[in-house]
């Protein structure tokens, strides 16, 4: 007599046979995975090649980007020492929606340790978060400086510049006096990376003190720069960019500059800006572009709501 297979037993036999795709269905076994599930994948784990390995983080990956209500958090976790470093990394990234304080400290030992470069760099993003966190005051105090202090560390470090620079784009939204300084010395470099990169850290730190560093290299020659400001001025909402942004609009050939300035134009907002979208849509040449272009229209939507709520408080505290 056989047993009828679980689901998921069904799921780990489409996973180790390569001749077929990976199903919607067998990918919606993975989210939420209890512990028995688990247990009986990471015993089939050896025999999953690495390729068939990636292929599974790619599609849930996909799945997750699309999907609100699946939670892949249990299963990225127990990739995050996988042998591969590519499906570490992409463990990394699988989890970016995860707020657990409890993984900071396996982002920190990714980073201090991985052998892998572009995992490691994945581990300094990541961090970024909890440094928002530790400074919205939604994660222990202790785990906010921990997570500062290896960033810091790695910042200072003799690691390969990719990694120290995400680490530095980290540390951003952190209010430490230090990491001022370390942003400072990083946009004074000859290095255009390394001033795109402190533009981005600008761009974390919501303060608008970079208002002048931010607007005066959002034309700057090299392109890595010129995002990285342009997409800073957005993330400050600098009003005072708005114009620069529709002039960067004009004379831009790079298409990443030319999505970065509509994007900042939905933070920012304004006047003229809802109707300059609306006419690209109109202009829209394929539903990619339609996409995103209707995307940057809801986020122009939620940025005058929030002026709107903004005003409203202002007035209300005018009237106590």
């Amino acid at each position: 007599m056989t047993t009828k297979k679980t689901s998921f037993e069904k799921a780990m036999d489409e996973l180790l046979d390569e001749a077929h795709d990976l199903s919607r269905r067998s990918l919606q076994e993975f989210s939420d995975i209890d512990p028995a599930s688990l247990k009986m994948l990471m015993a089939g784990w050896p025999r999953v090649k690495p390729e068939r390995r990636r292929l599974l983080l790619d599609k849930l990956q996909d799945v997750a980007d699309n999907d609100t209500l699946v939670c892949f958090d249990d299963f990225a976790r127990a990739m995050l020492t996988d042998d591969d470093s590519q499906v570490r990394a992409r463990a990394i990234r699988l989890l970016a929606e995860c707020d657990d304080a409890k993984l900071a400290a396996s982002f920190i030992k990714i980073l201090a340790s991985d052998d892998d470069v572009n995992t490691r760099t994945e581990a300094a993003f990541a961090l970024g978060k909890y440094v928002e966190l530790g400074e919205l005051e939604e994660i222990p105090e202790k785990t906010r400086r921990q997570v500062e202090d290896a960033l810091l560390e790695k910042v200072n470090s003799e690691d390969k510049s990719g990694v120290r620079r995400v680490a530095l784009e980290a540390l951003g939204y952190s209010s430490r006096p230090e990491v001022l300084t370390l942003i400072e010395s990083s946009f004074r470099r000859e290095d255009p990376e390394w001033q795109a990169s402190a533009l981005r850290a600008m761009g974390n730190s919501s303060d608008e003190r970079w208002e002048e560093q931010v607007i005066s290299h959002m034309l700057d020659v090299n392109p890595h720069v010129r995002l990285a400001a342009v997409e800073a001025a957005g993330d400050l909402g600098l009003s005072a960019a708005r114009m620069l942004l529709f002039k960067v609009l004009e004379d831009e050939d790079d298409d990443d500059v030319v999505g970065a300035a509509i994007w900042s134009l939905s933070q920012i907002g304004g006047e003229d800006v809802r109707i300059f979208i609306e006419n690209l849509i109109d202009r829209a040449e394929d539903d990619e572009q339609t996409e995103f272009l209707e995307d940057a229209l809801d986020n122009l939507a939620f940025t005058e709501d929030m002026s709107h709520f903004d005003l409203m408080s202002f007035d209300a505290d005018e009237e106590e």
